[in-house]
């Protein structure tokens, strides 16, 4: 089976983490702080502002207890989202807001985002779809002047850049994912970061049950009672540790050869399948914009989108949509609303495989299936 995603480990990682189990000490501890400071070498930010954390789900439902979001709030985000962030909101007790999206980049423009603010608009929640900036800036921009909290969703944007500024950096607070499919991998794990520096220490507590010192060991030295609780909100235990956090290290350093490969692969697809009829390839980039090419998408007629999955399927290629609209999810109780992007998009487009471990035969296999299907399923519509 040539798989839609696949990390990318070997005897680094496994080194890494026999250290770790060397030392004896398993949890949060040196290695995290160590993948914190690199990590946010690598955004271009201070280390005190970013939290390595168990998952970058666990980050977004951190971000609404931050905000104090509720039943009075709002909050802006594209329908072509993960659940995860859905989930967050909801459990808010805060109202989604659902803004269309390009139904070529799978993003929100900025005009997007403006037709659905409204009076009580507490937060935009911006995806960067498959690793593409997209209009990541203007929406910064939208939030600051309209007092409105900027979270992004990095999950998919590991290295993109915008104009040399890392995406998660351009609003208030944000999340990246490092789970067993995405580009830099953990396991399971994500890093959150916060641009304000006391807004940054209280999300520091709160991945850590509320407490203010959340090492006894640490405060031994400085107290003779330092098994009290000094308990400052009703926090949780979110934070990441020391095996996973060696494990990301190696990663982080091999992370340039991954986006370089993928990068790759997205190219040898876009050629091969430049002249194919009824296949619609990505959007290039705009200038000055990076991705860590998280996603290949093509877009093909809705009425065989779903059959050419199946063909696929078939011959070994696994390939998928994502995300689903979530204003769709009756739970969520967004229906109603007119998102004529999102619902194109979510009929035609489907992503091939692309990660790092895959060889350019399995690229040209998989081109060269997807030419078929197609080429196959538009003639039986013709006839």
């Amino acid at each position: 089976m040539i798989n839609v995603f696949q990390p990318t480990l070997g005897d680094e990682e496994l080194s890494a983490v026999k250290e770790v189990f060397d030392s004896n000490w398993l949890g949060h501890g040196p290695r995290t702080e160590k993948f914190e400071a690199a990590f946010a070498g690598h955004l271009g930010v201070p280390a005190e502002h970013v939290i390595f954390i168990n998952s970058a789900t666990a980050g977004l439902f951190l971000a609404g207890e931050l905000l104090g979001l509720g039943p009075d709030d709002d909050v802006v985000m594209p329908s072509v989202s993960f659940v995860a962030a859905g989930n967050a909101v909801s459990a808010t007790g805060a109202r989604m807001v659902f803004c269309d999206v390009d139904p070529r980049t799978l993003n929100p423009t900025a005009a997007q985002v403006e037709s659905a603010l409204t009076p009580r608009t507490k937060a935009v929640l911006l995806l960067h779809y498959g690793g593409y900036p997209g209009d990541v800036a203007a929406i910064a921009e939208l939030c600051r002047d309209r007092g409105v909290t900027l979270i992004e969703d990095a999950a998919c944007a590991v290295a993109s850049r915008a104009d040399g500024t890392a995406c998660g950096t351009f609003g208030d607070l944000a999340v990246w994912s490092f789970d067993a499919m995405k580009v830099l991998v953990t396991g399971d794990g994500g890093m959150f970061y916060a641009r304000d520096p006391e807004v940054a220490r209280r999300a520091r507590s709160f991945a850590y049950h509320g407490l203010e010192q959340s090492s006894g060991f640490s405060a031994a030295k400085v107290s003779h009672r330092w098994w009290e609780l000094n308990l400052a909100s009703f926090g949780r235990r979110v934070v990441g540790n020391d095996v996973t956090a060696a494990i990301g290290q190696v990663q982080l350093r091999r992370l340039p050869e991954f986006v370089a490969r993928r990068n790759a692969i997205c190219a040898l697809y876009s050629e091969l399948l430049a002249d194919a009829e009824g296949i619609v390839l990505p959007p290039p980039l705009p200038d000055g914009h990076t991705t860590s090419g998280y996603f290949y998408w093509v877009q093909l007629d809705r009425r065989i989108r779903d059959q050419v999955a199946a063909d696929l399927l078939d011959h070994g290629i696994y390939t998928t949509f994502r995300y689903p609209p979530l204003h769709k999810v009756p739970l969520y109780r967004g229906g109603g609303v007119e998102l004529p992007g999102t619902e194109e998009a979510s009929g035609t487009t489907l992503l091939l495989p692309l990660h790092q471990g895959l060889d350019d035969l399995e690229v040209r296999t998989v081109a060269e299936e997807v030419r078929k299907s197609v080429e196959n399923r538009l003639s039986r519509l013709g006839g």
